[in-house]
């Protein structure tokens, strides 16, 4: 059975907007691709995949845009080359490596789960929360930003029950952001 990761960056006062933390740097880059190596799939929402694609799809010409630092390309090339699954009512159709998932999201995703491999990454905000609302995530990995964004969505806002997680896993960067990766205390709420 394949392992349910949800990683995101959050600041201290758990907003979790894209823009609200750290601007990415080469140790932080270096982490998330090692993160989405972890696993076989992402699982992203509308929202979150056609955030992701705007930014990282390889463009039609092959090569990445002046913008990107040689440090981004490593994360650039493995978000573009994963098998991505999209939880989208609204959506007709998907590219970019991506199939659609449809109906109730919780047996969908056990389905994903119960395929080998290695594990499923998923992102964003809304999907996750979810997923947690379902017991269905194995992993949170949150990257943890030395900034108050007094602003923003909120990490798992709305949560209908507490979960309780153990600690499995710490790592500090040069930033003073800590990455740090828990477990759920399963029948612990």
């Amino acid at each position: 059975m394949r392992t349910l990761r949800y990683s995101i960056n959050v600041t201290l006062d758990g907003c979790c907007h894209h823009e609200a933390g750290l601007p990415p740097d080469d140790e932080s880059m270096r982490y998330w691709t090692e993160e989405m190596a972890r696993a076989d799939a992402l699982l992203f929402g509308r929202v979150t995949y056609e955030m992701m694609e705007s930014a990282w799809r390889r463009p039609t010409s092959g090569g990445w845009p002046d913008w990107m630092d040689a440090w981004q390309i490593p994360f650039a090339e493995a978000i573009d080359q994963a098998k991505k699954y999209v939880v989208s009512s609204t959506l007709s159709s998907v590219d970019w490596n991506a199939e659609l998932v449809r109906g109730d999201i919780g047996r969908a995703v056990q389905r994903l789960k119960e395929e080998p491999g290695e594990g499923l990454f998923v992102g964003g905000v809304t999907l996750p929360l979810a997923l947690a609302d379902l017991g269905l995530i194995d992993e949170y990995a949150f990257v943890v930003q030395p900034v108050l964004a007094g602003h923003g969505p909120t990490l798992l806002a709305g949560l209908r029950e507490r979960i309780q997680l153990e600690l499995v896993d710490r790592q500090e960067f040069r930033s003073g952001a800590a990455a740090m990766r828990y477990r759920p205390l399963r029948g612990t709420t």
